[in-house]
């Protein structure tokens, strides 16, 4: 079967189900629903007619799960997607949280031919701004292990931001950003322990309180 021309709206659920599918979760309309923020009819017709194209399959049980055409144009939509999130921070100087609104955006509009050379301009970097590995590429930390399961006393890299904050809780991205929290920011853990699974840390000599909510997106390496 001949594989249906891809638009807009493909990109953007094949992009929800590979970044809920990345985040060991199991995608359903519900979830997808959520995620893109539309009602679950919308979901629902969008699914079928994606599984009618050939994009994905749906299960007895409502899972989904991409097909391997599906699952290439997915890896190609994420990978574009965090190339455009990096250069729009690292060389136009856009908060991550921004950027990954205007990534959104523009990715409509920019060949993946003008992707690639701003690629190879950035020297083929290894991940978006909040960690995340772009397709293809080897990642440059070792295990990490969520924010939420440190003990007190222990010193901490943060290494990744969850795609769950990238794209349902852009408010924290915001959070994080004004305790001047990113890839690469060194944390101690003061208080583990605190009212509703909040964690106290020290960044940059300040004391902070994490909400639960923030900890439980971040991925961190321990020295």
């Amino acid at each position: 079967m001949s594989q249906a021309p891809h638009s807009a709206t493909v990109d953007r659920y094949l992009q929800a189900i590979y970044c809920i599918q990345g985040e060991g979760e199991v995608a359903r309309p519900g979830r997808l629903a959520y995620w893109l923020e539309v009602s679950a009819p919308t979901v629902s017709d969008a699914l079928q007619r994606m599984q009618r194209d050939g994009w994905l399959v749906i299960a007895k049980d409502r899972s989904v799960t991409l097909t391997p055409a599906g699952q290439e144009l997915a890896t190609r939509v994420i990978w574009k997607h965090r190339v455009l999130e990096r250069w729009l921070t690292d060389v136009l100087g856009f908060n991550w949280a921004d950027a990954d609104e205007e990534a959104e955006q523009i990715a409509l509009a920019m060949s993946d031919a003008v992707v690639e050379r701003i690629d190879a301009s950035m020297d083929s970097p290894a991940t978006c701004p909040h960690g995340n590995v772009i397709p293809g590429r080897v990642s440059p930390y070792g295990d990490l292990c969520s924010l939420a399961d440190v003990s007190d006393g222990e010193d901490v890299v943060v290494r990744r931001i969850s795609e769950v904050a990238e794209h349902e809780a852009r408010v924290l991205l915001g959070a994080l950003a004004q305790y001047d929290i990113k890839e690469g920011t060194a944390l101690k853990v003061l208080d583990a322990n605190l009212e509703g699974g909040a964690v106290s840390v020290k960044v940059n000599s300040e004391t902070v309180t994490l909400t639960h909510e923030a900890v439980s997106v971040m991925w961190v390496e321990t020295n």
